[in-house]
């Protein structure tokens, strides 16, 4: 595979999942912007990328805000043309039991998770179609793909991303822009480390028990490294992927195996 000459944006680029997707889709020759929120955080990861030989710029959005998600299109287009590729991977993930869920929780989740990918791929795609290639993978998560206990709100913001990546999948069909998902279960990332402590401190658990009992909701008994979700993004970024377009792919189903 080589990406030599595309352009591919990730969202939450910075860190965790986005950062080793970038990793990966450099390796192959793309030139990246990251996006995000925390602007030195960001700049530190694109110069490791720089530092390994690899194009990288960065750009700073909340994907939940329209007006700086265009500026910071704006600016990944002066720097190195329209994405070819975009990576919807920004997402928070937060629990809470419906009873106890105020509006502002729910809202910032959906905004995050959902509009984000909305409002990214909105941004990226008519230059996508207008070349006649592009590639669209949102990151969603297991939990779009089956429910949760005190997960509503994140489970509701990723199956909207399932839904999403399925109806512009049909919407650009024919136009050589493909659009998918990828459905990861637990990831070994920060974020996951924090829902493992604050699970611990919610039932009196050690962070080992703690973090037992979650693993045994996998399949697999274990948690997934972020360059595993990366490995399957770069797949479809890849010509050989494009006849797959408006497919969510688990990686590691949760409780049941999804067909």
């Amino acid at each position: 595979m080589t990406l030599a000459g595309k352009h591919a944006l990730v969202t939450g680029g910075g860190r965790g999942i986005g950062a080793a997707i970038a990793f990966a889709l450099g390796r192959e020759g793309a030139r990246l912007t990251l996006l995000g929120r925390d602007a030195a955080e960001l700049e530190a990861k694109a110069a490791e990328l720089r530092a390994a030989g690899i194009e990288a710029g960065s750009a700073v959005a909340d994907v939940s805000d329209e007006g700086q998600v265009s500026t910071a299109f704006e600016r990944a287009r002066r720097a190195f043309g329209a994405p070819d590729i975009l990576v919807n991977n920004a997402g928070i993930a937060r629990s809470r039991s419906l009873l106890k869920m105020e509006r502002a929780f729910w809202d910032e989740i959906v905004a995050v998770n959902l509009t984000g990918t909305y409002l990214c791929s909105r941004a990226a795609a008519g230059a996508m179609i207008a070349a006649g290639w592009g590639r669209i993978v949102n990151v969603a998560s297991v939990a779009g793909l089956s429910g949760g206990k005190y997960i509503s709100a994140y489970c509701a913001s990723k199956h909207g991303v399932v839904g999403l990546t399925r109806a512009l999948a049909i919407e650009f069909a024919g136009t050589g822009v493909t659009v998918n998902s990828v459905c990861p279960g637990f990831v070994e990332t920060v974020l996951f480390a924090d829902a493992v402590a604050k699970v611990g401190a919610a039932t009196g658990r050690s962070e080992a028990d703690a973090r037992a009992a979650t693993l045994a909701q996998s399949l697999q008994l274990r948690v997934i490294e972020p360059g595993e979700v990366a490995h399957a993004v770069l797949w479809l970024c890849g010509d050989g992927a494009g006849a797959l377009t408006g497919q969510a792919l688990p990686i590691e189903a949760s409780g049941t195996v999804h067909e």
